[in-house]
């Protein structure tokens, strides 16, 4: 299988099929295992970050001492993906383990709908086990009752219904963009990321002795760009001030998190996971170093991310690992790690990281990813990728050779295109038809961004807002 080597040098990567029986059927023989051996669980999941904004990923402007220093706990992946490019599905495919086209959430938002009913959570699975569960942040997974976190599987929730919302208090929120606990508004003064922050230490005071699993996903750094007036002010003659103010305030929280788990004498036997969501936004002064693509494309700034596990008293520290790895993996790998009781019949699409991290395994955890939303899609084997937009040519990549995706091998190399296709087709007849759409308007701007970059030109617009696309853009008949 062939490597990324050359990653870790271009980014100066530092050491430091849905089952018809109901969720409640699959859970219900599934045996508590208590004890406070068991190790805890953390997912911190941010929003819409540059796959370079980071120290540890190779920024010098961008200060991230804290999150540096988690990564210097663990292990850095280099070749680590979400399943979506987009926030709500990527945040689905996380939660449950498996492609989240397999029950057709597949667009942005949630139609309506939300998580299947059907569909098993991480949380499902640990609460079912005596963990305490915990969610914090932004969901964006559903706003119907039965999508509340509260019947996902999260015996508390401290965070909002909706994909963004603002750092700051808001006179009349409504339902889905309010601060709550568990259903009821909180009124908060301050900073959000800092409230999120000091919620999750609270949770884990809370916890006590009982082993706990937390998904804590900040909305930071997505839009709207606020930030606090002293952070700010720390960064007022930087060229990302917002972005700058926004970073150095998460990385603060994720340090008091830290803390809190050193002070309580549990940083030891606790698994972290830290990654983005998605690539960075176009509009929210994010960037993706050499990747080509931003969030909602298909080229690898839209779906690369940065990723870090840290589990010190099973991980060794310090180290890089380039394997093909994806936000799919978290769930089996949590499993793996606590050794909890999982429906029989629960298919996850995900690996268990652990044995290549600790040497018992060599080689990728995937031969092969794959992705779609909508018309858009790309799929992975190897070094070579594909990208793929209806009614136009499939692109190929070699990676290992042009991480930049500039270099179209379609022509040249017909065998490795005719696999990939294949291999592709194979998993999308696997799939069911997307439950929503995105819209006429998005779904026209994405289709401009991904065929612009296939052709290796500057898109007409990045977003619906851009005065290009009001004016001069007509719907795509479909």
């Amino acid at each position: 299988m062939m490597r990324l080597k050359h990653f870790l040098t271009l980014f100066g990567l530092c050491a430091a099929v849905i089952s018809c029986k109901t969720k409640a059927e699959k859970l219900q023989n599934t045996p508590v295992v208590q004890s406070p051996a068991l190790p805890n669980v953390i997912i911190i999941l941010i929003d819409d970050a540059g796959f370079a904004d980071f120290g540890f990923m190779g920024s010098e402007d961008l200060e991230t001492p804290r999150i540096d220093e988690l990564a210097a706990s663990g292990v850095v992946f280099t070749d680590a993906h979400v399943s979506a490019t987009v926030c709500a599905p990527s945040r689905a495919g996380l939660m449950t383990g498996k492609y989240q086209q397999r029950f057709g959430f597949e667009a942005n938002g949630t139609g309506g709908i939300g998580l299947r009913d059907e569909a098993v959570t991480m949380a499902d699975v640990f609460q079912s086990n005596g963990y305490n569960t915990y969610a914090l942040g932004k969901w964006h997974l559903g706003e119907e009752k039965s999508d509340h976190p509260n019947q996902r599987g999260f015996d508390e929730f401290y965070g909002f219904l909706s994909g963004s919302r603002s750092y700051f208090l808001l006179k009349d929120p409504g339902e889905k963009n309010m601060l709550q606990y568990n259903g009821e508004q909180v009124v908060f003064e301050g900073y959000l990321t800092d409230v999120l922050g000091d919620q999750s230490t609270r949770f884990i005071e809370e916890s006590k002795e009982t082993p706990f699993f937390m998904y804590l996903a900040y909305n930071a750094v997505h839009t709207p760009m606020e930030a606090k007036a002293e952070d700010l002010e720390k960064y007022r003659n930087h060229p990302r001030q917002d972005l700058a103010a926004m970073t150095w305030s998460l990385d603060q929280n994720v340090g008091k998190l830290i803390d809190k788990l050193e002070d309580l004498g549990l940083r030891q036997n606790t698994l972290i996971y830290f990654l983005s969501d998605n690539g960075g936004a176009h509009n929210n002064q994010s960037q993706n170093g050499m990747l080509k693509g931003w969030k909602g494309n298909h080229f690898e700034g839209g779906h690369r991310v940065p990723f870090i596990l840290s589990y010190p008293s099973k991980v060794v520290s310090g180290k890089t690992f380039d394997g093909l790895s994806s936000s799919l993996d978290i769930f089996k790998t949590s499993v793996a790690a606590t050794s909890l009781k999982v429906p029989k019949d629960l298919q996850l699409d995900g690996v268990d990281l652990l044995p290549y991290l600790n040497g018992e395994l060599q080689g990728d955890p995937h031969q092969e990813l794959f992705w779609r939303k909508l018309e858009e899609s790309a799929a992975r084997m190897g070094a070579y990728k594909t990208v793929r937009l209806e009614n136009l040519k499939t692109v190929l990549y070699n990676l290992e050779e042009n991480l930049k995706e500039t270099e179209n091998l379609a022509d040249s190399n017909l065998a490795m295109l005719k696999e990939l296709e294949e291999a592709y087709h194979k998993w999308e007849e696997t799939l069911i038809s997307p439950l929503w759409d995105e819209g006429d308007e998005w779904m026209d701007v994405t289709y401009e961004i991904q065929k612009s970059l296939m052709q290796n030109t500057e898109p007409l617009y990045k977003d619906i807002f851009d005065p290009n696309f009001k004016t001069g853009r007509k719907y795509i008949k479909r």
